[in-house]
């Protein structure tokens, strides 16, 4: 069933097209699932369905999936670790979102590099157009060939050719977290998620 509906929105997504639109057009959709904090599914490689089923996602199972349809396109991806604060100035945030942005620990942020046209190029299908307004920096009109920005003002750039040892890192980084470093990322997270949501819906 979880390959059963990326095969199918896969070939949904890209019948009829040339190279590259195929890859314009998987990026929009993926791009396009509104960006949510959800919970870590145990198994990475349930990640790719998860999104397509429940139409929403962060920056992690966009990219798994994104990097997956690259692939069955006949493009080299790698998986990205850009480390950065939430703490970004130009977003919108409520008060009390921006004052968790300052305490939590830093964020582990995920996006892919692809090899097209002989050079490796940035892809980043993180936030959903539906919150620009917001703040946060939205890849729009992606030519298919070059960089597209980055979600986060990312402090480093660590690549990894499989998502599971991405995976592995980011894992390995969050456990020296403290108690109260999980308590308060908890905290952001849930706040987060209504805050984004409660913003959608007074948009539409």
């Amino acid at each position: 069933m979880a390959i059963d509906i990326v095969l199918e929105k896969f070939n949904q997504w890209i019948s009829g097209l040339n190279d590259r639109q195929a890859r314009i057009a998987v990026f929009n959709h993926i791009r396009d699932i509104p960006y949510s904090l959800v919970p870590e599914i145990p198994d990475i490689h349930e990640w790719a369905s998860s999104i397509l089923k429940n139409n929403k996602g962060s920056c992690s199972p966009k990219h798994i999936l994104l990097g997956s349809m690259f692939v069955q396109l006949g493009i080299k991806v790698k998986y990205g670790v850009y480390p950065f604060s939430w703490d970004n100035p130009a977003i919108k945030y409520p008060q009390n979102l921006r004052e968790l942005s300052r305490v939590i620990p830093c964020g582990y942020h995920c996006a892919i590099k692809a090899y097209i046209d002989n050079k490796w190029v940035l892809v980043d299908a993180t936030w959903d157009p539906a919150v620009g307004r917001l703040g946060f920096p939205i890849n729009e009109n992606w030519d298919g060939f070059s960089d597209t920005l980055n979600a986060v003002i990312a402090r480093d750039e660590i690549l990894f050719d499989k998502p599971d040892e991405r995976m592995d890192f980011v894992k390995n980084k969050k456990s020296f977290w403290t108690d109260k470093e999980k308590t308060d990322y908890k905290q952001f997270i849930d706040e987060f998620n209504v805050w984004l949501l409660r913003e959608r819906k007074s948009a539409s």
